[in-house]
């Protein structure tokens, strides 16, 4: 039928507005108000107005504006009632897709926390693994009841075999008073090497085995746990040195500080260049005393270290060693100290 509504509907359930045309009571009013009026004039004009004189020119036209005037306000008026009934319309129908629209997020953003709930439990997860790798750097806390028995000094020569014509025929050998320090093999320079990177993870067998070889030798025992001392202090203020990325000295240069070079033929050594990490340390170092003295420890345990190291080392161990974690912190805090300047 002609006067029915033609809608069609929309993705969001509401209806458009109507395209098709029809006849309300604004425009029935609207013809028989005209009707009326037309009748009125028509009456007035044609059967009572022939008895006036006049003009017949401006009589004419004032006809014509007496009828058609008010007809066309008329018209006027039911368009306005009209666009007015419009405008309600379209505003009902605006409201109705705004409750719609309204409707439609609330749901969406329901679903995507349902779905982002597992995405939170997946993130958690990354970020508990990121912080276990981080935390090896102090894994070395396993083997702190073997740190005070049973060590020998770092690199020391192993201990001549006494020639058998030496010995008197009738006596065995009694090595008494000797000490079972002197009866172990020396440390292996990679050994020691690896136990100064620390292990990587909980199943790096290799560096834990190094870890323990080292931890059986007094001194690179002392230099290992102030290593791993000043590592946890820094690692409270998100510092660690698997994060550092310094440039690399060449050996001849770590043999020159080991020898007791000091100033800028030794400045490469500073190859820290992370400056928040320098930043930090430098902060600690002025404010908490106790990271102060625990860096001043560690510099010291080192520098002793490799002037031992440096003399019998190769090259190639030498780069090594500047390679792991230990050798970083020393690296970090030497430029925030300025024993490298």
């Amino acid at each position: 039928m002609a006067d029915k509504d033609e809608s069609r509907s929309t993705p969001l359930g509401l209806y458009e507005r109507n395209t098709g045309g029809r006849v309300t009571g604004i425009e029935v009013i609207a013809v028989v108000l005209s009707l009326l009026w037309l009748l009125g004039a028509g009456v007035f004009f044609f059967l009572l107005g022939s008895a006036t004189s006049g003009d017949q020119a401006l009589r004419f036209m004032t006809t014509l504006l007496v009828i058609f005037l008010p007809v066309a306000m008329i018209w006027v008026g039911a368009t306005a009632a009209r666009s007015s009934r419009v405008m309600r319309e379209e505003s009902a129908r605006l409201q109705a897709a705004i409750d719609g629209i309204r409707k439609s997020y609330v749901a969406q953003s329901q679903q995507g926390r349902s779905a982002g709930a597992g995405d939170t439990t997946i993130a958690k997860k990354l970020d508990e693994i990121a912080e276990a790798q981080k935390k090896t750097e102090i894994a070395l806390a396993t083997f702190t009841s073997t740190r005070d028995r049973d060590r020998i000094d770092l690199m020391r020569p192993a201990p001549k075999p006494v020639d058998p014509a030496e010995q008197p025929a009738d006596q065995a050998p009694l090595p008494l008073g000797t000490p079972a320090e002197d009866l172990a093999p020396p440390l292996a320079r990679s050994d020691f090497i690896r136990a100064l990177n620390f292990p990587e993870t909980a199943e790096d067998e290799e560096g834990f085995a190094a870890l323990r070889k080292a931890l059986k030798d007094r001194q690179a025992a002392q230099l290992i746990q102030a290593a791993q001392d000043i590592l946890t202090l820094l690692s409270q203020d998100g510092i660690y040195m698997d994060d550092l990325r310094p440039d690399r000295a060449r050996p001849e240069i770590w043999r020159r500080f080991a020898d007791g070079d000091r100033g800028r033929q030794i400045a490469a050594l500073g190859g820290v260049r992370d400056r928040s990490s320098l930043a930090l340390a430098a902060g600690r170092m002025k404010q908490d005393p106790i990271f102060r003295d625990t860096a001043h420890h560690f510099l010291r345990r080192f520098d002793k270290m490799l002037t031992e190291f440096a003399g019998t080392a190769s090259d190639s161990e030498i780069a090594d060693m500047s390679d792991t974690r230990t050798a970083r912190a020393f690296m970090l805090l030497g430029r925030v100290t300025g024993m490298f300047d």
